[in-house]
């Protein structure tokens, strides 16, 4: 893997096809889906996008997120989005669902990567493409630090679109991240239907009087 690592930081693939990163964001939330996006960069690019800041998505503020998922979208060959909904989370348990929306994100890539970096230590199941894995490899590895951007500024809009629809739950602020305010509101009202149920904090707290109904929810 190690190898493959420096190889891939070097440029030094000789593959007839692209190499592609990818990385979720969201597996901590209690609230929304758990999002993954998979990118391809040009040999050309590597040097732009290091020079312009990326890496780990953790390590930036929103506002250099922003500014920098608008160079991955111009640089990159191709750049795609995989969704896990929360009833796949609850289903498939929280591991699964993020390996699902992987492989649905580099599933989507045009053209089909000859080799996919994963971020982390689990390889993706059911996946037909060569795939290596790399432990943090969003501070180490270009292609995956830029999708780790573009995984994290996605679901924050979204995010930020449904917490109009549920302002109990300070989600502008939590993005979903179980803050003591979140946990809070859950205790007060109760789930949402975008809360995780298999997640200990949503799970239904019977004292509570004002706990929304789908009704609620839905007007």
């Amino acid at each position: 893997m190690q190898q493959v690592l420096q190889q891939v930081q070097r440029q030094k693939l000789s593959f007839d096809r692209p190499v592609a990163g990818v990385d979720e964001v969201g597996r901590g939330c209690l609230f929304g889906p758990v999002v993954a996006a998979a990118v391809i960069l040009p040999d050309s690019g590597w040097e732009m996008l290091q020079n312009a800041g990326v890496t780990d998505s953790k390590k930036l503020s929103a506002n250099q997120r922003e500014s920098l998922v608008q160079l991955i979208i111009k640089v990159a060959i191709d750049c795609k989005i995989g969704v896990a909904s929360v009833a796949e989370i609850d289903r498939l348990n929280i591991l699964q669902a993020s390996l699902l929306a992987m492989r649905r994100s580099l599933l989507k890539l045009y053209p089909q990567p000859e080799l996919c970096l994963v971020d982390g230590n689990q390889r993706i199941p059911g996946l037909s493409l060569p795939q290596e894995t790399i432990v943090q490899g969003d501070s180490q590895c270009l292609p995956i630090a830029a999708a780790s951007i573009l995984a994290k500024v996605w679901r924050d809009q979204l995010i930020i679109r449904l917490a109009d629809r549920y302002p109990e739950y300070d989600l502008i602020n939590n993005k979903g991240y179980g803050t003591k305010a979140h946990k809070k509101a859950l205790a007060l009202y109760g789930a949402s239907p975008q809360h995780r149920l298999s997640f200990s904090p949503c799970q239904p707290n019977l004292s509570a009087p004002n706990q929304l109904s789908l009704f609620d929810i839905t007007r």
